[in-house]
């Protein structure tokens, strides 16, 4: 089957093949460096993966062997980081007014947490700052064997961002994060590894056929309403006070879903052992309740 494109960008390629998105990050001359433009387009593309039915899966990855995405770019040299300093450059997601005290970065990784898709990343080369940190909210990380990483903030006079001080503690441990960001240094990949912040390392051949098979092991076999429902109760529930928080969601859950032509699919096509094909849409389909954070009480818990 052959990919189609969904959007056309600029710094970014975003295609589907077989119910499979790939965004790719693309300025192959700036090691796919971060820019105000490339933050809009990313934040743009999972728009898109959202309200895409057929896109079960979105695999992020950057162009090339050498980057994943080498960072910020610094071509604006001592003012990069300094966004009243770069208010009147004109670089789309940087000059406007309303967005100066907003982090690029954080609006990007928020983005993604907010994805209805599983999110898998596939990096294909150096990770550094913003690199790394717009890694944190995808749910699967995969890294070729040519794969760096640096927490580098502290080394340029900054700050961890892209709401790193949140997930990168839950992901690796408090001491493992605060060693990284301390230092600030380039680790390998076999230390993402020990560490936790990757799941696996893998030949740089290979990366992308390992990413298609964990994106086709859950395209061909989940329903999609069913993997956007727990995508955010796991992420959610790592900021929960206390176990009730997630069994009131939980039963919520169970109740809406245990009653959806899903559930029955999901039996009989066990109980008569064929493939199971899940109809309902994410677009359509999301349960009543769905986004509960949102809820300023919990009424439709009396439902359950």
């Amino acid at each position: 089957m052959t990919a189609t494109t969904l959007a056309q960008f600029e710094e970014i390629k975003l295609e589907k093949e077989d119910g499979i998105a790939t965004l790719t990050l693309y300025r192959p001359d700036n090691m796919n460096a971060f820019t105000g433009k490339m933050m809009q387009e990313m934040i743009k593309a999972f728009d898109i993966t959202d309200a895409d039915d057929d896109v079960k899966v979105v695999i992020v990855t950057g162009h090339g062997e050498r980057a994943f995405c080498a960072g910020a770019d610094l071509s604006s040299g001592a003012k990069t980081f300094d966004y009243d300093a770069r208010s009147k450059d004109g670089e789309a997601g940087r000059s406007e007014k309303v967005d100066i005290q907003r982090d690029g970065g954080g609006r990007v990784t928020l983005r993604i947490f907010e994805s209805l898709k599983p999110v898998i990343g596939a990096i294909n080369g150096a990770a550094v700052g913003i690199g790394v940190t717009m890694q944190l909210p995808m749910d699967i990380r995969i890294a070729s064997d040519n794969a760096r990483f640096g927490f580098v903030f502290n080394r340029r006079g900054i700050n961890p961002e892209a709401a790193s001080s949140w997930f990168l503690p839950r992901l690796v441990g408090i001491s493992q994060a605060l060693e990284w960001c301390y230092t600030g240094r380039v680790f390998p990949a076999a230390e993402a590894l020990a560490g936790k912040l990757v799941s696996e390392v893998v030949p740089q051949a290979d990366l992308m056929k390992r990413a298609k098979e964990l994106a086709r092991e859950i395209a061909d076999n989940t329903a999609p309403v069913s993997n956007a429902l727990t995508r955010q109760m796991m992420w959610r529930m790592l900021g929960a006070g206390h176990p009730m928080d997630a069994h009131i969601v939980d039963s919520a859950a169970i109740y809406e879903r245990g009653r959806s032509p899903d559930a029955k699919e999901g039996v009989m096509s066990f109980l008569e052992k064929r493939p199971a094909n899940y109809t309902v849409s994410v677009s359509e389909g999301m349960p009543t309740f769905f986004p509960w954070w949102e809820e300023e009480e919990f009424e439709w818990i009396s439902k359950v």
